[in-house]
């Protein structure tokens, strides 16, 4: 069993405030990250009848639990998980008594969340919202260092960052993927059903082909639309139609939105390659319905692990550049990842997960990233999959990709470390 550490998602639990909104989809790891690293006295979790239990294995009526809430509120830091099950009297009491102490709710409807932002709800601006997502990429290397290295290290890292799957990993990687992917053809679909299980069927269907969708390449509004039109999921080609189904995707966690630096035009992706991966899966072979070995599933994890990877670097070196991502897209090239600060260009990277990249691709490679005034970087799995180095590009391999991860690292934790030693104001 492999555990990933959040160290950066408790950076950033650290400068919320005394009450707290925890929410994204299950199978995250939401009440495994409070329960065991964040500080609290009571915990409470809300059935799905209602029924209230308390750290100690009791069951609550809601009245009862109602009675403690009222009286420990103030008192003692409260953790109530899955809080949305209970009565509406319960926000109004919380409007009502104003933020007092320490306080934490943790949900898994996203739906029920999204309500809970808009005007005129009763804890509107009384909560500091944690949106609980995947484990972020740089804690996923730094967690599997101890146990991979090389090309492993990256791909597991790429899909260990849904947490369900990190507690079953075994080597070898690409074995490990066939096989979970291949059994879990009930689970993955179970997990998108329960995200979209309040709202109306008709809605759910769109959304599923949404999703159905990017997952076979069509990653524009313009080619989502068309192939949900001919498939008669919408009433008509209108991208705009789209808008909002999309928007709600992104802000639930479940899609990112990435824009085309070049164009006033974004692309769409699944967050969790897991998600993407099960969704072409269905897609092209049916996958929920016909039986597929998992020799098969094999040879469909071998064709999307570059892309997955590819993915998984955007948002990498994002983050460790401190700046935006995106992609550059043209009628002769494009380019894989270009980082922006207010739209202008500072990264373009290339990324060649592959065991050979011959003379005629890196020519290729230079010549596309020598157009744009920025730092040029080629990422690949080793420095000899290369038949020889690129001019005026970095080479990140592996080594050097972990190399940036753990120095950055260091320096965040190190200056996390000075500011809380500060005197208060």
């Amino acid at each position: 069993m492999v555990i990933l550490t959040r160290n950066i998602d408790l950076r950033r639990w650290k400068k919320l405030g005394d009450w707290k909104l925890v929410y994204g989809r299950r199978k995250t790891g939401k009440t495994f990250f409070v329960k065991n690293f964040t500080e609290w006295d009571e915990y409470f979790f809300v059935r799905r009848d209602g029924v209230v239990i308390d750290e100690d294995g009791k069951m609550l009526t809601y009245d009862t639990f109602f009675e403690i809430f009222k009286r420990i509120l103030g008192k003692e830091r409260v953790v109530v998980d899955e809080f949305h099950r209970l009565p509406p009297e319960f926000l109004d009491f919380l409007h009502y008594t104003g933020e007092k102490g320490e306080l934490i709710l943790i949900s898994s409807m996203l739906w029920s969340i999204n309500k809970l932002f808009k005007l005129g709800s009763p804890i509107l601006g009384l909560f500091s919202e944690f949106r609980f997502s995947l484990v972020d990429e740089r804690d996923a290397i730094i967690s599997l260092l101890k146990h991979l290295k090389g090309k492993d290290l990256i791909e597991a890292s790429t899909y260990l960052r849904e947490p369900w799957l990190a507690s079953k990993f075994r080597k070898p990687v690409r074995e490990f993927l066939a096989s979970v992917f291949h059994e879990s053809r009930l689970t993955v679909p179970r997990l998108i059903g329960e995200i979209f299980r309040e709202e109306e069927r008709e809605l759910s269907v769109v959304y599923e082909s949404i999703m159905r969708a990017i997952s076979d390449g069509k990653n524009k509004t313009t080619e989502i639309a068309d192939v949900l039109y001919s498939r008669k999921v919408i009433p008509k080609n209108d991208p705009g139609y789209l808008h909002t189904y999309l928007k709600n995707l992104v802000n639930m966690g479940l899609m990112e939105k990435v824009p085309v630096v070049n164009a006033r035009k974004f692309h769409y992706n699944h967050s969790s390659p897991v998600f993407d991966a099960y969704c072409y899966l269905d897609e092209k072979y049916t996958f929920s319905e016909v039986e597929i070995s998992e020799e098969q599933v094999k040879k469909v994890v071998d064709e999307l692990i570059p892309k997955h990877v590819e993915q998984f670097f955007r948002n990498l070196l994002a983050k460790l550049f401190g700046l935006q991502k995106g992609v550059i897209i043209t009628k002769e090239f494009d380019v894989d990842i270009a980082l922006t600060d207010f739209k202008q260009i500072k990264v373009v990277a290339e990324v060649k997960w592959k065991n050979t990249v011959k003379r005629n691709e890196i020519s290729k490679i230079e010549d596309n990233l020598s157009k744009f005034d920025a730092r040029r970087i080629l990422i690949v799995p080793r420095e000899d999959v290369l038949e020889r180095m690129p001019e005026n590009t970095e080479v990140w391999d592996v080594e050097r990709v972990v190399q940036e991860v753990t120095k950055a690292e260091s320096d965040a934790q190190f200056t996390s470390q000075c500011k809380s030693r500060l005197p208060p104001l």
